[in-house]
């Protein structure tokens, strides 16, 4: 009988696409910063070329911009452009949350709680980017079901678009308090298998995020 398959080598242009998201998420590089290829190359252990691959796929997602002739700038959003993103978001995520509750069984419930425990002790020690790894896990679990590939392609488009953003709000000690206290919320809401209670909280933590967002770039 055959053991499971062991989990795909990542490709260079994978790891070259990860090395780019972990500088921009550690603030190494930021909003509005131009990317030096050969800098990033040199970082990550790799040839120029899977680097030109991986910010071609960034500036797909929009993350990047491409300047003509002056090459590419991690993008820089206005509070409106964040607006919008999250006021999608809320459509999207109340629509995947309300498919997805129903069919939540034990090990996702537990999966759930293990993220929360680990954005938890991220926040304690102050790892940003170990929290963003882990509140990323968290809330992808809440809504990834069966039946609803295309949304869940086009939240994870919209959280793609403002990692850099989420950093800085983590980058916030009190917020980084203030997120696991909204996680226990939504675990709770879970635990009772409340969907209106479930949808209530989630508004309730992006909302948050964008009123801080909003004192940071105005």
């Amino acid at each position: 009988m055959n053991g499971p398959s062991p989990p795909p080598v990542p490709t260079a242009q994978q790891h070259a696409v990860d090395s780019l998201r972990r500088l921009m998420v550690s603030g190494a590089l930021r909003p509005g910063q131009r990317v030096n290829q050969e800098d990033v190359a040199a970082r990550a252990g790799l040839s120029v070329a899977p680097v030109r691959e991986a910010l071609r796929v960034l500036e797909q997602e929009g993350q990047l911009t491409y300047r003509p002739r002056r090459g590419y700038f991690v993008t820089e959003l206005q509070y409106d452009d964040l607006r919008e993103i999250y006021e999608l978001r809320k459509v999207l995520e109340e629509r995947a949350a309300r498919h997805a509750l129903p069919t939540m069984d034990a090990g996702t419930l537990e999966r759930i709680e293990e993220a929360a425990r680990a954005c938890a002790a991220a926040a304690a020690a102050g790892d940003v980017a170990a929290e963003l790894a882990a509140n990323r896990t968290f809330h992808f679990a809440i809504v990834e079901a069966p039946g609803q590939p295309h949304v869940l392609r086009l939240i994870r488009l919209l959280w793609d678009s403002t990692e850099v953003y989420r950093a800085m709000y983590y980058n916030l000690p009190e917020e980084r308090t203030a997120s696991v206290h909204a996680h226990d919320r939504i675990l709770d809401a879970l635990r009772a298998g409340d969907p209106d209670r479930l949808v209530r909280e989630l508004d309730d933590h992006r909302d948050r995020a964008l009123e801080v967002l909003h004192r940071v770039l105005t």
